[in-house]
C-alpha cells in the first residue's frame, strides 16, 4: 500500500520562495516515477513537474526555470522547489505516484501566492 504526504505549503509574496515535500510510503519508491499536479479553483488539474526513477525530469512551460523536482530515494521523499512565484501559481499542489497497477495521489497543500 503506498501513501503520500504532501508539506511545505503556505502564503508567500509574488517572487517569493516555497519547498514542498512529499513523503511516500510502501517499498519500490525508488523506481517510480513521481510527480507533482496542481488545480487552481475552477481549473482542471495539471502537470507542473515530473521525474523518473532515474532521476530524468520534465516540467511544465509555465513552471520552467523557475521550479525545480528533486527525489531522495533514501528519504522516499520528492521535492518541488519553487522560485520567482506568481499569483498564477496559486493552487492545491498534489503529489503522484503512477505505476502500471495503479495511480497514487496525496491529499494536497495549499500555495497561495500574493500580489
Amino acid at each position: 500500500q503506498v501513501q503520500l504526504v504532501e508539506s511545505g505549503g503556505g502564503l508567500v509574496q509574488a517572487g517569493g520562495s516555497l519547498r514542498l515535500s512529499c513523503a511516500a510510503s510502501g517499498r519500490l519508491f525508488s523506481i517510480n516515477d513521481m510527480a507533482w499536479h496542481r488545480q487552481a479553483l475552477g481549473k482542471q488539474r495539471e502537470l507542473v513537474a515530473a521525474i523518473t526513477g532515474g532521476g530524468h525530469t520534465n516540467y511544465a512551460d509555465s513552471v520552467k526555470g523557475r521550479f525545480t523536482i528533486s527525489r531522495d530515494n533514501t528519504k522516499k521523499t520528492v521535492y518541488l522547489q519553487m522560485n520567482s512565484l506568481k499569483p498564477e501559481d496559486t493552487a492545491v499542489y498534489y503529489c503522484n505516484m503512477p505505476t502500471v497497477r495503479n495511480s497514487y495521489w496525496g491529499p494536497g497543500t495549499q500555495v497561495t501566492v500574493s500580489s
